[in-house]
């Protein structure tokens, strides 16, 4: 495989969450499954902590990168600021078709909520906040957004959820949606940041941060 190959795949196998964080990386069981020598493999975990992914344990190998709770408020502050810009410039620039669209995944969703299907209703809830992300027609903003969010993907897209607070997600995307199909760039903005502070506590609440004593904090470049 090529060097680009091999760190897309673990890539992917540590955003899907595959490897969970903290997690040591079984180098012998990604070698064998990707089937290339240690050599690119290790290579290739360079790479993916300087991105934020891995965490490289002298003499010890790897792990997959459990942030602090300090890099989890700060990424999201980041994220949260995105995505209500993000809301902002999308409601400008948005065509009927798109708003649709972003409607039917809206309608999908829910029904995944209404069937209790987690893991399916995350995958919609992503696919929704990268649609509004991408309305804004913003490369810049959209590369800098892909770069954070791959941080705390893991941990955004698959935070287990109370009843309550699930019914509370679905009523704010509701929310998103009713700005959106009015073009209220402001309202839609305060309501996404709304909406990531609430994630971010779950987050944290769900113990997917570590505390910054119980080992050095993840360097993120």
């Amino acid at each position: 495989m090529l060097h680009e190959e091999v760190v897309g795949s673990i890539r992917a196998i540590l955003l899907d969450g595959e490897i969970p964080p903290g997690a040591r990386i079984p180098e012998r069981e990604l070698c064998e499954r990707l089937q290339i020598s240690r050599t690119p493999l290790r290579e290739a975990l360079k790479v993916l902590a300087a991105e934020g992914l891995v965490q490289l344990l002298p003499h010890r190998g790897s792990r997959a990168a459990k942030l602090t709770d300090k890099d989890m408020r700060d990424l999201f502050e980041v994220c949260q600021g995105l995505e209500a810009l993000a809301g902002e410039l999308a409601c400008e620039r948005i065509s009927e078709a798109g708003i649709e669209e972003i409607a039917a995944a809206h309608e999908e969703m829910v029904r995944h909520y209404r069937e209790g299907d987690l893991i399916q209703y995350y995958r919609g809830n992503r696919a929704i906040h990268e649609a509004i992300v991408n309305a804004a027609e913003n490369p810049a903003l959209a590369a800098v957004y892909a770069s954070v969010t791959a941080r705390i993907r893991r941990a955004r897209y698959v935070t287990p959820m109370t009843p309550q607070r699930w019914a509370l997600a679905v009523k704010e995307h509701e929310a998103i949606l009713n700005a959106l199909q009015r073009r209220d760039g402001a309202g839609l903005s305060h309501i996404l940041r709304a909406h990531l502070r609430h994630k971010r506590e779950e987050v944290l609440e769900a113990g997917f941060a570590e505390t910054d004593t119980s080992e050095p904090a993840l360097k993120i470049a």
